[in-house]
């Protein structure tokens, strides 16, 4: 069986990260990346199309955060997120409130509190829909969004989830450091002003689908997965064209090998808004889905240079108990973490009834310290480390492809679906979004 080549995934990273550049979703440059692994697809053997879905662009051209605390205004760093929108360029300002996520939403009124002041949220995600209706009907001038998963000096890009902001509304929306906002408590903050030029605009994205056909069609297919697409800022080098490198050395690794089975390549668009391009793919294809997925592997941010490889997602335990002498034959292992994990690609296919799990490499016990930042380049990747798990989902796909029958059931465990159901209606808007 051919190899994993470390110096093409070197190759395809450094066109992905210096030729193209940051990749945002509906961009020219994201658009220029899924052109890229197009061709670079086709060029291994496999059939390939392109899907489009419409998507919300973020296109800013200014930001600005001041803050006042010593009696004076102090300027820091933010970046608006994704579906947010801006603010034409006029200055916002406001009293600044502090509002802890973790405990703050158990206020029975947060309007007294929020309504017409600028909120510092110490809390990266809102992670239940609730919490995000009851934030916007408090009615803030705007919110700062502190990540308290990485206490650094940067404002890392994010993007408010879109189901929860065509269902809720949306106000202006800037992330800030977790230090600078330590900084601005520490100094007795009191207002807040703002200004952005840009916002989002209504665009197009597209999932890059490549087949390796079967030649039983009634076997089913397995899927691959990564996304194609960056956060602001960030040229993605992990996160995440490791896997937009993997998909492609995998279909070139993958297509002389006999199989019954259809493998299915997709690369992603728009990962980084909540997997909307994988939410596309299954609302498009759901009926096939069920009729003929039998298991997906997806890859997301597995290159860091130091750190642990952990498998994530829901699939039967026989799956379970395959994967780990994969891993092993090629000195490669990993960390499973059971339950739902809906914030990666293979989660949508996990709402369609298919098993699909998510690799990741973690570097730190809140995931990578270079999360959504500038500097997640190629000096943080370890390509060998890139190969060698690749290669063990290449030998796994080969053989699943290959076999009569597999072993295991293509289903969700029944103690998970509930979790699946529910995350698949609260975060992405279930089937009719």
């Amino acid at each position: 069986m051919r190899a994993i080549d470390p110096g093409a995934l070197t190759r395809h990273l450094r066109f992905l990260t210096e030729t193209i550049g940051v990749r945002l979703a509906g961009s020219a440059h994201e658009a220029a990346a899924g052109d890229y692994v197009a061709r670079e697809l086709a060029a291994a053997g496999a059939t390939v199309s392109a899907e489009n879905f419409p998507v919300q662009c973020r296109e800013v051209r200014e930001q600005q955060l001041q803050i006042l605390h010593d009696g004076a205004w102090h300027d820091a760093g933010c970046s608006l997120f994704a579906n947010a929108p801006g603010t034409d360029g006029a200055w916002v300002e406001a009293p600044l409130v502090f509002f802890d996520a973790a405990t703050g939403y158990q206020r029975p009124d947060l309007g007294a509190e929020m309504r017409g002041k600028i909120v510092l949220h110490l809390g990266c995600h809102i992670e239940a829909r609730e919490h995000y209706r009851r934030l916007i009907a408090a009615q803030p001038a705007g919110v700062l969004m502190v990540d308290v998963r990485y206490p650094g000096a940067s404002p890392l890009a994010d993007a408010i989830f879109p189901a929860y902001a065509a269902a809720c509304g949306v106000v202006t929306s800037l992330n800030v450091a977790y230090l600078d906002a330590w900084r601005w408590r520490e100094r007795g903050a009191t207002r807040a002003r703002f200004r952005v030029v840009g916002g989002p605009r209504a665009s197009e994205s597209a999932n890059i689908v490549a087949d390796l056909p079967g030649s039983d069609p009634a076997a089913g297919v397995l899927y691959l997965g990564g996304h194609h697409d960056t956060q602001a800022d960030s040229v993605g080098a992990d996160d995440n064209g490791s896997a937009t490198a993997g998909l492609i050395e995998l279909a070139r690794v993958l297509a002389p090998r006999p199989r019954r089975r259809t493998i299915r390549l997709i690369s992603f668009g728009a990962e980084e808004q909540l997997s909307v391009g994988s939410g596309a793919y299954v609302r498009r294809h759901r009926e096939s889905l069920l009729r003929e997925g039998r298991f997906m592997f997806n890859f997301d941010s597995f290159g860091s240079l130091l750190g642990w490889n952990t498998l994530s997602g829901s699939g039967p335990r026989e799956l379970d108990l395959l994967l780990p002498g994969y891993f092993a034959r090629h000195d490669a292992y990993f960390r499973r973490e059971r339950g739902v994990l809906p914030y990666a690609d293979h989660f949508p296919f996990n709402a369609a009834g298919v098993p699909a799990l998510t690799l990741m490499r973690l570097n730190c016990a809140a995931g990578r310290f270079f999360h959504h930042r500038p500097d997640d380049d190629l000096s943080r990747l370890d390509l060998n480390v890139m190969a060698s798990s690749l290669n063990a989902v290449a030998e796994l796909m080969a053989d699943l492809a290959a076999a009569e029958t597999l072993p295991f059931k293509a289903e969700i465990p029944m103690d998970e679906r509930p979790a699946v159901a529910f995350c698949w209606d609260d975060l992405f808007g279930g089937w009719n979004a």
